[in-house]
């Protein structure tokens, strides 16, 4: 279902074959003896040169072989202290924000823009009617559950049904928090409308996964029962599919051998995590003992809130290093979430009451904190994508990252200057490394008509969408 406010929609990207022509899996053969034979295993191996190589010798063209751009869209609630987030100067020359000054290093690949607002959210109450319509951009309906509406699909779904059939996944949508049902008392809106930021359609939000050993099992196969090892323990991917890997190992190049090495060893510290996540089960104190979210959450989710959210992050990375997906969600909590952010140095208290601060400059204080420390967790993102070669690229080079609030200031619930970073390149279609202050009642829609527009998926308007941002 296309975007209702969309006319012309052509998508100029490759085919499936396309697609697939540059990918090599790693899968689970000569198992016959096991009984694992049929378990759907498989590790999908990143963008090696040398495979590219005998694709082009085979009479693929270069454009099979080059990167594919990938996106993301990653959600913090609550909003920011905006004297602490937005640089005064702009271009290339400006002077970072204590609030940014996280991603110092990254600054060539990461664009700061002020002033894009989202006027279909002036209405509602604080927070919910900002919230899911974050990636849609258009009229939240008020209700208690009966006729959700989030007024349009949203952004990163659009994306996914551009590019279906082009990776095993169209899409992942990642959390930290399960939803949270039933009716906000205080403002008459279903909860609902606060657990989700991806929507298939206005009427359909799409579920988001907050267990990491789904996610990964979802990116490279779920065991079966007979993957107990002695003792019940869970055997890993890896231990079934490196016959495979050795073989495929024999025909890279000598960087290639230390790209897939590197690949492999990532992956594999990523099983042992999520391996011992479910073997603690012990929750912290990140919520009050009484919340109904923690006692709510799965089996295997960390128990350090930290932890999850690298968790969560280090599988987008693998999913887009692989070319699982190339379009991803994550909702760094739910809106109103009664986060403790006691694990920094000088915070007391959760997210949501510090962002009410009203005016008092110990809350704010605090406040900036956890601004500052949800943008390093975004920066240790980008590190790792640009750590990551594509031929004479990075996989960071071939994203776009769009890292925002749904809010300005938390305390006015402000939909106005939204808090907005985009990270990476877009396969070079994007001017990087500048903060861009809009003027006016730009909507937020506009930066995503401008980033389809920038991939080939040429579309009139997305949302409220009424241009483009011509300095990207």
């Amino acid at each position: 279902m296309h975007n209702p406010n969309s006319r012309t929609v052509t998508s100029h990207l490759g085919s499936q074959s396309a697609g697939q022509s540059r990918r090599t899996f790693l899968r689970s053969t000569g198992l016959l003896g096991t009984g694992l034979a049929g378990s759907g295993l498989s590790l999908a191996l990143p963008f090696l040169e040398s495979l590219c190589n005998e694709s082009r010798a085979s009479g693929a063209s270069d454009a099979k072989s080059k990167p594919p751009v990938r996106t993301a869209f990653i959600y913090f609630p609550n909003g920011v202290w905006e004297n602490d987030w937005v640089p005064q100067e702009e271009g290339k020359g400006y002077a970072l924000s204590p609030s940014l000054s996280p991603i110092e290093p990254l600054r060539d690949s990461v664009t700061v823009l002020s002033g894009l607002d989202k006027k279909n959210s002036h209405g509602g109450d604080g927070h919910y009617a900002k919230t899911a319509n974050f990636l849609t951009g258009m009229p939240v309906v008020k209700t208690t559950g009966r006729d959700v509406s989030s007024g349009g699909i949203s952004i990163d779904q659009f994306f996914a049904q551009n590019w279906r059939g082009q990776t095993p996944l169209s899409s992942l949508e990642l959390g930290t928090e399960p939803v949270i049902s039933g009716i906000d008392s205080n403002v008459g809106y279903t909860r609902l409308y606060g657990s989700h930021i991806s929507w298939q359609s206005a009427q359909r939000p799409v579920a988001k996964e907050i267990n990491p050993r789904v996610v990964y099992e979802r990116l490279f196969g779920k065991k079966n029962s007979t993957g107990e090892g002695q003792g019940g323990k869970r055997a890993l991917l890896l231990d079934y599919i490196m016959e495979d890997a050795k073989d495929v190992r024999r025909r890279l190049g000598r960087d290639d051998q230390f790209k897939m090495d590197e690949f492999l060893d990532s992956v594999r510290a990523v099983e042992e995590r999520i391996e011992y996540a479910a073997a603690h089960p012990d929750r912290d104190e990140s919520f009050r003992p009484d919340s109904e979210v923690a006692q709510s959450l799965p089996k295997g989710v960390p128990s350090d809130f930290r932890d999850h959210i690298r968790l969560m992050l280090d599988l987008m990375v693998l999913a887009f290093q692989s070319d699982s997906t190339r379009v991803c969600s994550l909702m760094f909590a739910n809106d109103v979430s009664g986060r403790n952010f006691s694990f920094i140095d000088g915070v007391k208290g959760g997210h949501h009451e510090l962002s009410h601060h009203e005016n008092n400059a110990e809350k704010i204080a605090q406040y900036q904190k956890i601004n500052r420390w949800h943008v390093e967790q975004f920066a240790n993102f980008l590190t790792k994508l640009r750590s990551i070669q594509e031929g004479d690229s990075n996989l960071l080079d071939n994203s776009m990252i769009v890292f925002g609030s749904s809010m300005s200031d938390g305390n006015r619930h402000d939909p106005d200057n939204l808090p907005i970073l985009l990270g990476g390149k877009g396969g070079g279609s994007i001017q990087s490394g500048q903060h861009i202050r809009l003027q006016g009642e730009v909507p937020l829609c506009n930066l995503y008509l401008t980033l389809l527009n920038r991939v080939g998926i040429t579309t009139d308007s997305f949302g409220d969408s009424n241009g483009q941002i011509e300095s990207l």
